[in-house]
């Protein structure tokens, strides 16, 4: 029932600034399994994740493993041992934008290390409970900025925010 036009302009628009991607494991394998087949060249997303360099943090896939069906090239460079160091490494390349989607265990580490410039996330207005948390218990506490918030007709939150450091604790 949340199918709305406004995420995949958002979706779009935020594609057209990734220069590579940095995946997780399980996020990996869930975007590998799906988006080698998606070749319409019409298709501003599937063209951008599909051409654009891969990197992928684990510590259980292998060189080999680290496949993407159709890339050029066919191997997304897998990342392990000190994450943080070669993120850094990488955010110092040329180049616009090194985006992380989903892979909240990564994320986490990332933000241990001062390493996420900024969050963009599709809040959408449903509780469903149970499930995997972006942000779960161990995180440190912080806070953001926002840069850009637009509400879409189904009161879908397209968030863009900056970290604005730790939290200041009082009374209200």
């Amino acid at each position: 029932p949340f199918a709305d036009p406004a995420i995949g302009e958002f979706i779009t628009e935020l594609n057209s600034h990734a220069s590579a991607f940095l995946f997780g494991r399980r996020t990996f394998d869930i975007f590998r399994g799906f988006w080698p087949d998606q070749t319409d060249p019409d298709d501003p997303i599937a063209t951008a994740i599909n051409s654009r360099p891969k990197y992928v943090v684990s510590s259980t896939l292998s060189p080999a493993e680290a496949s993407w069906r159709g890339a050029h090239p066919d191997t997304a460079q897998l990342l392990s041992g000190d994450v943080a160091a070669a993120v850094q490494k990488l955010k110092g390349e040329p180049g616009d934008e090194l985006q992380i989607w989903g892979s909240s265990q990564l994320l986490h580490t990332l933000m241990q290390h001062d390493l996420i410039d900024r969050f963009r996330l599709v809040t959408y207005p449903l509780i469903l409970g149970s499930g995997r948390r972006l942000f779960n218990h161990g995180i440190q506490p912080a806070t953001m900025r926002p840069v850009d918030l637009t509400v879409t007709d189904l009161g879908i939150i397209l968030g863009s925010y900056e970290p604005a450091g730790p939290v200041r604790y009082g009374e209200m």
